[in-house]
């Protein structure tokens, strides 16, 4: 007997997200469906797999929480940055009110869980590869009558990481096809791996033909870490995970990292708090020993829908 087969209408109101964001899923590769004439379907199998890993990432981000009776914590989860953790060191310093709770899941995890409201920020950079324009199409699909603010970190830098001195001569994605390059990815829904994926497709290769494509790590200084032991020949990330560890970087392309505010009454003093931080002249003083980064907008209001 062949087992149930869902529609995206219905996947999309079983985890109460919008249909959109299911065909997302599915382009991604978050979601394995297949084709009935003209409509997607998505096996139960495969539904309860989804389920069962997006229930370990809520746990994940459970298990990471800290509790304090004095202490408010900001969850924060999503993309990982040098930034990020900057900031985190910064508040745990200077601020005596709340603390910031990371939770490093991805670009695209991340919004998922400040859309389910099992965060209050979201750090991300999600490439559009329709527009070519950074997270704004993802938080409009997501958030309509929310209480939201996007507010601009930093411009930074991605492209490819390779040993000091690039011995094997790694300057393109067609160079990530050749029988002698091995390569590791980041892992399904982070903001890199959407760009990679993006770039693949604009240059039409087919992943099958990478060697590595396949392994993942959750962050940029794993990946940098795995050339660095030469493990692998390549990795795509940001510069300052590559001069931290001494290697080699080919730039390929400027993105934006922001911040996705989502404003309750619980969250609203320590929201607004922490954003007047961010835009403190100390804390950007903080950043200056950070490379690979652009941080001229640091603390710029992108949408604003709180007011």
């Amino acid at each position: 007997m062949n087992s149930y087969a869902y529609t995206a209408e219905e996947v999309a109101k079983m985890f109460k997200i919008s249909k959109h964001t299911v065909y997302e899923l599915i382009k991604r590769g978050e979601l394995n469906a297949f084709k009935v004439g003209n409509k997607m379907r998505i096996d139960k199998e495969e539904v309860d797999r989804y389920k069962r890993n997006s229930q370990a990432i809520m746990k994940k981000v459970q298990s990471e929480t800290i509790s304090s009776p004095s202490i408010t914590p900001i969850r924060l989860s999503g993309s990982h940055d040098f930034i990020v953790e900057q900031l985190t060191k910064y508040v745990s310093k200077y601020a005596n009110d709340f603390l910031i709770q990371p939770s490093y899941i991805g670009s695209l995890e991340g919004l998922m869980m400040l859309y389910r409201g099992l965060a209050d920020i979201a750090a991300i950079h999600l490439l559009d590869p329709n527009t070519n324009e950074y997270n704004l199409p993802f938080i409009k699909q997501l958030f309509t009558l929310e209480k939201i603010t996007v507010l601009r970190l930093a411009t930074r830098e991605q492209g490819f990481i390779v040993s000091e001195g690039n011995p094997k001569n790694v300057h393109s994605f067609q160079d990530l096809t050749r029988k002698d390059i091995t390569f590791v990815n980041r892992q399904k829904g982070s903001g890199t791996r959407f760009l990679v994926d993006a770039s693949l497709a604009q240059h039409k290769i087919d992943p099958i033909e990478i060697k590595g494509y396949g392994m993942e790590e959750w962050n940029h200084l794993a990946t940098a870490t795995q050339v660095s032991r030469g493990s692998v020949d390549v990795t795509f990330g940001i510069r300052s995970a590559a001069e931290q560890l001494g290697l080699h970087f080919i730039p390929v392309t400027e993105e934006n990292f922001d911040f996705v505010f989502r404003w309750s009454s619980e969250n609203e003093e320590c929201l607004n708090c922490l954003y007047q931080l961010i835009r403190s002249e100390e804390f950007k003083s903080s950043l200056s020993l950070l490379s690979g980064y652009d941080i001229t907008e640091l603390g710029k209001v992108v949408v604003n829908t709180y007011y």
